[in-house]
């Protein structure tokens, strides 16, 4: 592929076979029929229908797709029907976020056609940018979408707004010279033009050097057809499925042929197993998945966080590195004044300083009011700096005071502008550019040496120089030029311009910190400037590395994947190198982030574990590309999200590990029964009562549960950390062993006092279970430290349930369904005083940890 930024006009010409006048039509056919049309190519869409039966491929649906079908042979057909509401509920939330994520491609090609004017036959045509060729000679005016790669022919005070594309926050001024660098990076190349960009201001000429999907906005659509990572919660449930279903059937195998050999009738045995198989399952799990994360969905909206797809609210919970665009993320994409000098004395018979003078007088900016400013963002800063300094009325006076009679405009050659006003019987002659351009032309070697000790020690600092001079004429030279008039002048003063960062920011950085979240700055802009903005806001810590884009260029991936986690700045990186940072990180094993706003960012955001664009700046593109949208572009609502994704997360190992631990006391108790000469505990039909009501109810509403106070003072789960880690496993195993202890202490004790033994085993099993659901709604509060009412939804639903549990118990028609008999006040008492048991063995269980986790603290301490 030709580097045209590294070839003269003629030379471009040459290469594209072309002239100034444009090509003939013949040849214009001809490279169409070649080239295509200048539009982006989408890949080829899955079908809706396809889309759809896809969702159903997952695991975990397959297996309650096969209870469903068991459920239905044995003759639960309210099972059956609940378990397939779920799956179709899941399958179609599925469906909608996938189709909506297919938007991406078709928001870039939308944004890209444009009307433009070519030279064609030695005549100006104005045509749809989709019939552009290689070769085609563009005109271009202020106020233009650049319609295909240009190689630049004339370059009139031509500025282009790169933002969407490199991240450069200011318009970049274009030239025509040759450039020698041929692996520049893209905001570098001074002398090219993109499709997609905005032209700001002047006007030009372009040769177009790529249409379609070979432009620079084609490479960055290419990208954006890769397939999206999977969520972690996607991961780890994909495993638990399996896991879970081959415990399942081993225990299930072992329990059918314990009972078939002790001599059980074998189609009891049978039904025990298939509806023990059915039980164990948690089926309400996807059905709470879904409810959890669409009210974190719901909260985190209000929040400024609006998420396109569900899965990513949990997947915020488990990010370790929040890559950030900086240009309208981290700072506010809006110029200021932070520094400025002004020398002495005033001009005779003004009253304000030449600095304020200059800045309020050599400009363009449309001021409408004191706080609607329309212009150039560096103009407009200077002129707010102005009217803060000066106040709005005596900034309107000196406006009026000194008319403006001449003129030279910004070159981007000499960098410098240059306005005449009427001063009495002579002349002012005010003077601002780039501090290089202005330090030649002052009347004093002092000065000069001045201006270049604060412009090198300001441009350390990230800031944008400006200087400015003046002097006063009695007469205008003639002729009127850049020679005649730009030469010893007094200096004024200088200013120091930068993008400021948000305020929220640096405690949102320390905040993300604290929760053990790198952040890491990825941006277009200037390495110096980058630097000192993530330096300013805790990004950039002493021993952390600065990239650019052309030493990451440099570097073999081995190289690179040894540096990633020590870099926390990246400047001048193009579309494709962001790319490969978020895929660097995700190789270390990290989850990744990305923030931006630009096009550019798009293929980043798809490829990061959750991509997250901004509402207010960011381009649509970016918008579809990402899983969540900042309302406010505020980079601090992104760690209000991480903290509700955590608590998401950590309310999803809540309901699992109060549904195995009832499931795993329901196999026990099973299981186990035989194995110690008692008859079989329960009935089918017990199983799935526990199953629907006891088990469902609570579980449920624990998806409501507040966050703990320490979720934002953990580090993020690593990337291999399975569903059971933190001793979720062993709770699993050692409650459900106790309940199921409990159960069958309380069955032997009956059968030897001939009471109501199976409608007793039936209770305690159940109001064990709703003990527990209140013992596990905190990992390390108790329950009264968390406020018995903090949680109404749960509350409410172990009231009903008890409620339920005792109308079976009581009601004369229920007992002739779920075959139970009326309970005494002392077989009831003995069952309430069992299933308290098992909710204060796990308040200790809490205790003990706590112990355990001072413990540890101290001697990593004394160490």
């Amino acid at each position: 592929m030709t580097n045209f930024h590294t070839q003269n006009i003629a030379k471009s010409l040459e290469l594209l076979k072309t002239e100034l006048g444009g090509l003939p039509t013949p040849e214009v056919v001809n490279r169409q029929n070649l080239y295509g049309p200048n539009e982006l190519v989408q890949k080829k869409p899955k079908p809706p229908w396809l889309m759809f039966l896809l969702q159903f491929k997952d695991f975990m649906i397959l297996i309650l797709m096969v209870a469903a079908i068991i459920s239905g042979i044995v003759g639960e057909t309210t099972d059956t029907i609940i378990i397939l509401i779920i799956v179709l509920l899941n399958a179609v939330i599925g469906f909608i976020q996938e189709y909506r994520a297919e938007k991406a491609i078709d928001a870039l090609k939308k944004m890209s056609i444009t009307m433009t004017n070519v030279r064609r036959d030695g005549a100006v045509q104005n045509l749809s940018s989709t019939e552009l060729v290689p070769g085609d000679v563009v005109l271009l005016e202020a106020g233009n979408v650049i319609p295909a790669d240009l190689r630049l022919l004339e370059a009139n005070n031509l500025r282009i707004d790169e933002s969407t594309l490199t991240g450069e926050s200011v318009p970049v001024d274009k030239l025509t010279e040759t450039l020698e660098l041929a692996d520049s990076p893209l905001g570098d190349r001074f002398n090219l033009a993109y499709k997609g960009t905005l032209l700001t201001n002047g006007r030009g000429l372009g040769v177009v050097t790529a249409t379609g999907m070979q432009t620079e906005l084609g490479k960055i659509a290419q990208l954006l057809q890769g397939d999206e990572v999977d969520t972690p919660l996607k991961r780890r449930m994909a495993a638990f499925g399996k896991n879970l279903t081959y415990i399942i059937l081993f225990i299930c195998v072992i329990i059918f042929v314990a009972g078939w050999l002790r001599g059980e009738d074998e189609l009891k045995m049978l039904l025990i197993s298939i509806s023990l198989a059915v039980a164990a399952i948690p089926e309400a799990l996807p059905a709470l998945m879904t409810i959890a994360l669409a009210r974190g969905a719901n909260r985190m909206a209000k929040k400024k966080a609006l998420v396109r797809k569900l899965p990513s609210v949990e997947t915020l919970g488990s990010v370790s590195y929040i890559c950030s665009d900086k240009t309208g993320t981290l700072t506010q994409n809006k110029m200021k004044v932070v520094s400025s000098f002004a020398t002495e004395p005033f001009i005779d018979g003004i009253e304000v300083s030449p600095l304020l003078l200059v800045m309020s007088l050599n400009q363009d900016v449309n001021v409408k009011s004191e706080t609607e400013l329309q212009g150039d963002s560096t103009e407009v800063a200077i002129v707010e700096s102005a009217i803060a300094q000066l106040g709005f009325e005596n900034f309107q006076k000196l406006t009026q005071q000194f008319p403006r009679v001449a003129e030279l405009p910004f070159d981007s050659d000499r960098k410098c502008m240059t306005t005449v006003h009427q001063f009495g019987e002579q002349f002012l002659v005010l003077s601002k550019g780039a501090s290089e351009s202005l330090m030649p032309v002052l009347n004093s070697p002092l000065n000069q040496q001045h201006l270049e000790e604060m412009s090198n020690s300001w441009a350390q600092e990230g800031q944008r120089v400006l200087a400015f001079a003046y002097k006063i004429l009695t007469a205008l030279p003639q002729p009127f030029s850049y020679e005649t008039v730009e030469n010893q002048v007094n200096f004024a003063g200088v200013v120091g311009i930068i993008d400021p960062p948000r305020e929220e920011v640096k405690r949102a950085i320390a905040e993300s910190r604290a929760a053990g979240i790198h952040p890491v700055m990825i941006t277009g802009d200037h390495p110096a400037t980058a630097a000192a903005i993530a330096r300013e806001i805790g990004i950039l810590k002493p021993d952390d590395q600065t990239l650019t884009g052309v030493t990451l260029a440099q570097l073999s991936e081995e190289a690179f994947l040894e540096q990633v986690e020590n870099t926390t700045v990246y400047a001048r990186v193009s579309p494709d190198q962001k790319l490969r940072i978020v895929k660097a990180l995700q190789a270390k094993g990290h989850y990744t982030a990305m923030t931006g706003d630009g096009v550019n960012d798009a293929p980043s955001l798809k490829a990061a574990n959750i991509g997250i664009a901004m509402g207010i700046n960011g381009t649509d593109v970016s918008k579809e590309a990402a899983h969540m949208i900042l309302l406010d572009d505020n980079f601090a609502t992104i760690i209000k999200a991480v903290k509700e994704g955590r608590r998401i997360y950590d309310n999803i190992r809540k309901f699992i590990k109060y549904i195995m631990t009832c499931n795993s006391a329901e196999l026990w108790t099973i299981f186990l029964a035989p194995l110690i000469g008692l008859p079989m505990p329960l009935l089918p039909i017990h199983i799935l009562w526990i199953n629907l009501v006891t088990d469902g109810l609570p579980g449920l509403a624990l998806a409501g549960e507040k966050a703990e106070k320490d979720v934002m003072k953990r580090p993020p789960r690593g990337v291999n950390e399975n569903i059971f880690a933190e001793g979720l496993g062993y709770h699993i195993i050692w409650v459900g062993l106790l309940m199921a202890g409990v159960t069958l202490g309380v069955q032997a004790w009956s059968l030897k006092e001939g009471g109501h033994w199976q409608t007793m085993v039936f209770t305690v099993l159940s109001l064990a279970q709703l003990g527990h659901a209140l013992a596990v709604r905190g990992e390390r509060s108790f329950l009264f430290q968390q406020g018995l009412f903090s949680n109404l939804p749960l509350i409410g639903s172990v009231f009903f349930t008890f409620l339920l549990q005792l109308a079976v118990i009581y009601v004369p028609f229920l007992n002739t369904i779920f075959r139970t008999q009326p309970l005494s006040l002392r077989e009831l008492g003995i069952c309430l005083g069992l299933a308290a048991v098992v909710f204060h063995a796990v308040e200790l269980e809490k205790w003990v940890k706590g112990n355990l986790r001072k413990r540890g603290k101290k001697t990593i301490t004394k160490m």
